[in-house]
């Protein structure tokens, strides 16, 4: 995260534990991508912890740029794919099933368009007021209309979501999103994605209780044959 490498490394042990214990509640193949989003945001916070590493002693600068570029593929380009498609996934409905197509559509399009920007413009992690910053030589062609299709791609499907309480996880990270956007504007991206990885353990909690909604099913058809 953007306080401390101590902290990113912090984050990132937790977090594999909390990945862990949600890979071994998936109950079946649909399940997996969703309960990768912990795994996920694990390597991001490792990632990140490097680049402290790499801004504060030559040792590490070698790994400055390849560090950098984890973190920002992970936060600009597979959030945007990862989110809309897992729930996609798991989702039942067939009217939730439309509109979470049309969000994954919207999020190939952010994706797709930050994953060239990625690759074809200069990017650059610094230290400033005690914060990492991402310096993103990117077009503005989106303008502020990038950050809201990004934001509906992220948090959207949560709210369209059939599975019960899935909507609390998107009400968190938006809360989590507004509160980065006013107190860390030059810093939302390291800052919102610290704040969504912890949030993630809610991840761990959602595929237990699709487990057990399984397990209750199997007994009732069990009841009723």
């Amino acid at each position: 995260m953007c306080f401390s490498a101590t902290a990113s490394f912090g984050a990132g042990i937790i977090l594999s534990a909390i990945s862990i214990a949600t890979i071994k509640k998936v109950d079946k193949p649909e399940q997996i991508y969703f309960a990768s989003v912990p795994l996920l945001f694990c390597v991001q916070q490792f990632a990140e912890g490097l680049i402290w590493f790499s801004l504060t002693s030559s040792t590490y600068y070698p790994l400055q740029e390849l560090a950098t570029y984890i973190f920002l593929f992970l936060a600009q380009v597979v959030w945007p794919l990862l989110i809309p498609f897992s729930l996609l996934m798991l989702e039942k409905e067939e009217k939730h099933k439309i509109i979470l197509k049309i969000i994954l559509g919207i999020g190939m399009l952010v994706s797709f368009y930050l994953a060239y920007c990625l690759i074809s413009y200069d990017v650059e992690a610094k230290i400033i007021g005690a914060h990492i910053s991402y310096l993103q030589n990117y077009p503005i062609r989106f303008g502020n209309y990038g950050d809201l299709l990004y934001i509906i791609a992220t948090i959207g499907p949560t709210l369209f979501s059939s599975i019960r309480r899935m909507w609390i996880l998107g009400v968190i990270i938006f809360i989590s999103y507004l509160i980065t956007a006013f107190f860390y504007a030059d810093y939302v991206i390291s800052v919102w994605c610290f704040f969504a990885s912890i949030i993630s353990i809610m991840v761990y909690f959602l595929i237990k209780q699709m487990d057990g909604t399984n397990v209750n099913s199997n007994l009732k058809l069990n009841i009723n044959g």
